[in-house]
């Protein structure tokens, strides 16, 4: 999975044991819509200082892996989802622009099927 958004805050990294380290960032995304969405996401081990190259502010475009886990507490079952960054590039300015572009030049052959039809098509489909 990828989004596109800007970097809103980058945490430093957090030595979990001594053989596991993670770092935390949130991107903000719909930044033109009144509801903008500020999402957490996090990045292990060596994947840390990826995020070193990078300032706050940013444009940038995240690959990501959905986790999910179970655990069983006191208070019973909970549910647990992270989003695991695997790689942080940053957009450059017009590019959002660019992808449009591509999309209206490429073939017809490719495009989705257009259906035109009259009432004086006369076929013996059942519908």
């Amino acid at each position: 999975m990828e989004v596109t958004g800007q970097l809103k805050l980058k945490y430093d990294i957090q030595k979990v044991s001594e053989k596991f380290q993670k770092r935390d960032f949130v991107l903000s995304t719909d930044l033109s819509t009144p509801y903008p969405q500020h999402v957490s996401f996090q990045v292990t081990q060596d994947k840390c200082s990826m995020l070193d190259s990078f300032n706050e502010g940013d444009e940038i475009k995240v690959q990501f892996n959905l986790r999910g886990r179970e655990w069983n507490g006191p208070q019973g079952i909970k549910f647990f989802n992270t989003l695991e960054a695997w790689r942080i590039e940053k957009v450059a300015a017009g590019s959002s622009n660019a992808a449009p572009a591509q999309n209206a030049q490429m073939p017809q052959s490719t495009a989705a099927p257009v259906f035109n039809s009259s009432l004086a098509d006369n076929d013996d489909l059942p519908f």
